[in-house]
């Protein structure tokens, strides 16, 4: 299969996932707005969430599909596969299980951290409960990641992408459901607030059922067994706690935001927020699809020591990564406010609200090609066993964000946090790049530079045409339902038709080179 059609499976379904999630934002903003409730609960939401991402997309897969295929393509075939996977699960369980006890008693004090500051005691105690009600779908979306791990590593992409559909779908009837609550029994935006604490775990539970499904459909029968630690166990937690930190740059960074955003004023958390769910949306689709997509391709042309392979799977993603991702951050730079307010104002998130989110997300999609990058180079380590240089690169990238989050959060305040987030990006790519160059790993071809070049080229022509247009249909924005949706179809069909009409013109796009994506199996 080739690495377009891997993309494209991931890609298409991470892309179903990301609009439900924006559809169960959209409810959300008009549902409970940008307040003390809606700060508590994406506070809460945020600790699980960061966990799942640096697994379920980074490091676990990072570490266990390797192993896991070098045994399912063995000597020892599928049942060697299985006699590990069994074993990776027994220890990880109880792991998970002691983990969720630990947090859940001592909460009251993560949370006190995360703050740092005087806070209303019911306040308080709401952002506890949240956290605590929420945080044992860490151990269930473990396991999924799990069974997905076991999934990828016989290509079987679809199952692994699609669970978090699952979640998005429950949370927007549970949303939907509490504004019902809300004019009918008169419930309160904490209430609704808490059904939707409660809706993330049984979401979990959803989400574990689907991959065992799947699992067993494939032919695995996961099983627990008594814990062992055997030697491939061991290794595989020695690989995966340094590549959880080291891919998870983006995640640690999230996590170390809560402690800034909540020195500002009310409703900071819930701006980022709805601010990162716009740019979380291209870089779900487009970073983390060609991150799990290449891991197993470039691990086989590591292991057989086929350089060329290898630079032509990287160049290939970045080539891939590029195309889409500078234009995404070009127009969702310009457009800010005006997609922040066609798809979040309304009800109890109102304007000011909305011209706040949208300043936010400006500054934030300067980075977006950072995060991409990061998620594209960091497999070229990985597929080497190297998690140390992640661990360095995020490591300097976290310090980097913290001492500029002290030095203009006060004068900038949110917008503050997303810049210094932007900076610590790029510093993470950058020095991911320079080790790969002095190992001998990894160079950009020049050819690749000039693509890229001509890339840059057409998104400027692209954000040009939306600078005027984007004035054009002001009225459009704050209006009706259809208003809204015409002008997000006249933003887009601009975007896309000034963008490839003249990266085709210019030669950014490798026609050759993307027939020759489409139709190369992997070997």
């Amino acid at each position: 299969m080739s690495l377009l059609k891997h993309v494209g499976t991931i890609g298409g379904l991470t892309m179903v996932s990301r609009l439900a999630g924006m559809a169960r934002e959209m409810i959300f903003s008009r549902v409970l707005g940008a307040s003390a409730v809606t700060d508590a609960w994406f506070q809460a939401f945020i600790i699980p969430n960061v966990f799942r991402r640096l697994f379920a997309e980074g490091a676990f897969s990072a570490a266990f599909v390797p192993m896991f295929s070098k045994r399912l393509h063995g000597d020892g075939g599928i049942e060697d596969a299985r006699s590990f996977s069994d074993d990776v699960l027994s220890v990880f369980l109880p792991v998970l299980i002691l983990l969720c006890a630990i947090f859940e008693l001592v909460m009251p004090g993560v949370i006190w951290l995360l703050g740092d500051g005087a806070r209303d005691p019911a306040t308080f105690a709401m952002e506890v409960d949240f956290a605590r009600i929420m945080f044992p779908y860490i151990l269930l979306v473990s396991l999924v990641t799990l069974f997905t791990g076991m999934l990828n590593s016989v290509s079987r992409f679809a199952p692994g992408a699609s669970f978090p559909i699952i979640l998005n779908v429950i949370l927007v009837v549970a949303l939907l459901f509490g504004d019902y609550a809300m004019s009918a029994w008169g419930w309160t935006a904490t209430q609704v607030g808490y059904s939707q604490a409660w809706a993330v775990t049984a979401g979990g539970v959803v989400q574990l059922a689907w991959l065992y499904y799947w699992t067993r459909v494939e032919g695995f029968r996961p099983k627990l067994l008594w814990p062992r630690i055997t030697p491939e166990v061991k290794r595989l937690s020695i690989i995966a706690l340094p590549a959880a930190i080291g891919g998870g740059a983006y995640q640690i960074n999230t996590l170390v935001q809560l402690y800034f955003l909540n020195q500002l004023a009310e409703g900071s958390v819930s701006y980022m927020n709805y601010a990162d769910r716009l740019n979380q949306l291209p870089l779900g689709i487009i970073g983390i699809a060609l991150s799990t997509a290449i891991l197993p391709t470039l691990s086989k042309f590591v292991g057989s020591r086929n350089k060329e392979g290898a630079d032509r799977i990287q160049s290939d993603a970045i080539e891939l990564s590029m195309l889409l991702t500078i234009p995404a951050a070009v127009a969702l730079a310009i457009c800010a406010t005006p997609f922040v307010t066609m798809i979040f104002q309304g009800g109890r998130f109102g304007a000011e609200d909305a011209a706040v989110a949208g300043g936010v997300l400006a500054a934030l999609v300067l980075g977006l090609p950072a995060y991409v990058l990061v998620k594209v180079l960091v497999p070229n380590f990985y597929a080497r066993t190297d998690t140390r240089t992640p661990v360095y690169a995020a490591f300097i990238s976290l310090i980097v964000f913290v001492a500029l989050n002290f030095a203009i959060v006060t004068d900038f305040g949110v917008v503050g946090v997303a810049y210094a987030s932007v900076i610590g990006a790029w510093i993470n790519v950058g020095y991911l790049y320079i080790v790969l160059v002095r190992r001998g790993y990894y160079s950009i071809p020049l050819a690749l530079i000039g693509r890229i070049a001509r890339q840059l080229l057409a998104a400027a022509a692209m954000g040009l045409a939306l600078f005027y247009a984007r004035d054009l249909l002001t009225g459009w924005y704050a209006a009706g339902l259809f208003a809204r949706l015409a002008a997000l179809a006249v933003l887009v069909a601009c975007s896309a038709i000034v963008y490839f009409g003249v990266a085709f013109a210019v030669g950014a796009v490798d026609r050759q080179r993307i027939a020759a994506l489409t139709k190369r199996k992997d070997p």
